[in-house]
């Protein structure tokens, strides 16, 4: 992905996208259910914010080559 500024935006419909700062189309979205943000307490904008960050650091370290990636076959638990 060539590089470019990246802006978390919240959507009219309430989603939060990761998105390229020139364009509208969203790389990524999250959507909280009513009880994850009843949960979180109002605090989902800053959770999504973190989990974001976390995305785009680990897409950077695959881009650098820092990061293996085991190649298995079905189905994985993601935790």
């Amino acid at each position: 992905m060539p590089t470019s500024f990246l802006e978390i935006v919240e959507l009219p419909d309430g989603r939060i996208a990761l998105r390229r700062a020139e364009d509208e189309e969203a790389l990524v979205t999250l959507d909280f259910s009513a009880d994850a943000k009843a949960f979180l307490q109002g605090q989902h904008i800053e959770v999504a914010k973190a989990m974001l960050n976390v995305g785009v650091q680990m897409a950077g370290r695959m881009a650098e080559g820092d990061f293996s990636s085991e190649e298995d076959e079905g189905p994985r638990v993601l935790h």
